[in-house]
């Protein structure tokens, strides 16, 4: 008997594209960047200047020469919080309303609405 696979869980990440982030574990730690790219499936993100990488490109054409590439690699989201430029302190986030109605995140230490 074989058992269905179900599809791969997607995971509400506490981060969005275009977020300003604290790196707050690893060898990057202390970084502050913005979010390039989301990754919800593995809860990654790519941040700008934060875990860059380098890759080593083979010539493609007779002639050519090699070259050096550096990239951004994605790092979990749990190693990262969003950061408040005004108040320069990363804060964990929660989720409020406003007098609209319409659902925001908050910093908790700060009060500051980020969407």
């Amino acid at each position: 008997m074989s058992q269905k696979k179900s599809p791969p869980k997607r995971y509400k990440m506490h981060v969005k594209t275009g977020d300003t982030i604290q790196v707050i574990s690893g060898r990057d730690k202390g970084k502050v960047g913005e979010v390039i790219k989301t990754i919800p499936k593995t809860s990654q993100v790519v941040v700008k200047g934060v875990n860059v990488r380098t890759k080593h490109v083979k010539p493609q054409q007779e002639g050519e020469s090699g070259q050096i590439a550096t990239f951004e690699a994605p790092i979990h989201s749990s190693n990262v919080m969003l950061y408040s430029t005004k108040e320069q302190v990363a804060s964990r986030i929660s989720y409020t309303f406003t007098d609209e109605g319409r659902k925001v995140r908050m910093l908790k230490k700060t009060g500051e609405i980020i969407d």
